[in-house]
């Protein structure tokens, strides 16, 4: 089974949705399964992992809403208020529901760099890990730190970072990246989605090579059983579409066996996620 670990769907609202600028006009429309499946389709993917786009317990009603109509959705990833008094009760709800497998928070948007370090974040993270939910790790460059401290805080949540934690592919930084994740990936609780790569390059001039190193370090970092696919559909179309966001990945998926390329594919997040 090919599994696209991260997509996201909505209806697009100017005010929810104010995060997509006129810059981003490609992205000002409804999203739905409806749009996905085709491309699905063509590209031999079997199911997806829909995520949060929107940070409101209604966004993850709705996610659940629409895996009770597309069979295609095999996972959801919610969002729930990590600094609420009334945590508890947003999970006790949501467990009715098994298709959520995890939440995120849009952490990159927090100015704190120790948004993740917060007592009321650490507090909410152990409640995941009581419940037995996956956290994804949607972070940059001045949350690393926190980060790092946060995973090793919580031996026993599973994370996943989302989009390699954004490189910043298009001025071709590496180093503090690097650092970053060949110590995240020393860090056994931790797997890591190549995801989102094209919209952190030059929208109108990327080439397949721009992804080489950042591809190959995740590789070595994590391993090829930590790894999965996501497409970051709808967003991908900001740089790139749905056929040229699996080639920049196939392009360096280089000595893989066949076992470790089904495992990309699909079987690493079947089992990450539990579905």
């Amino acid at each position: 089974m090919r599994i696209d670990a991260h997509q996201h769907f909505w209806i697009y609202d100017a005010v929810k949705d104010a995060w997509i600028t006129d810059e981003m006009a490609v992205l000002q429309r409804n999203f739905m399964p409806t749009d996905l499946a085709p491309v699905l389709k063509a590209n031999q993917i079997d199911g997806v992992i829909a995520v949060q786009a929107d940070q409101s317990l209604q966004e993850t009603q709705f996610l659940v809403d629409l895996s009770t109509m597309y069979a295609m959705i095999k996972a959801v990833v919610g969002w729930v208020d990590l600094q609420s008094p009334t945590l508890h009760e947003q999970l006790n709800h949501f467990r009715q529901f098994p298709i959520i497998k995890g939440f995120r928070h849009i952490v990159e948007a927090e100015s704190d760099p120790d948004f993740l370090l917060r007592d009321a974040v650490q507090g909410g993270i152990e409640k995941l890990t009581e419940y037995g939910y996956t956290y994804d790790l949607l972070v940059k460059p001045i949350h690393y730190p926190a980060a790092l401290s946060c995973v090793r805080n919580n031996p026993e949540q599973q994370f996943i970072l989302d989009h390699m934690a954004k490189p910043n592919i298009k001025d071709k930084a590496f180093e503090d990246w690097a650092q970053f994740i060949d110590e995240l990936g020393r860090l056994p609780n931790v797997a890591c989605k190549i995801s989102g790569l094209a919209t952190e390059s030059d929208w109108e001039n990327w080439e397949l090579v721009d992804f080489a190193p950042y591809i190959q370090h995740a590789v070595r970092s994590f391993g090829k059983d930590r790894l999965l696919f996501g497409s970051d559909w709808p967003v991908c179309y900001l740089a790139a579409s749905y056929e040229e966001v699996i080639a920049i990945v196939e392009n360096n998926l280089v000595d893989f066996t066949s076992a470790e390329l089904n495992g990309f594919w699909g079987e690493n997040a079947k089992r990450i996620y539990k579905f």
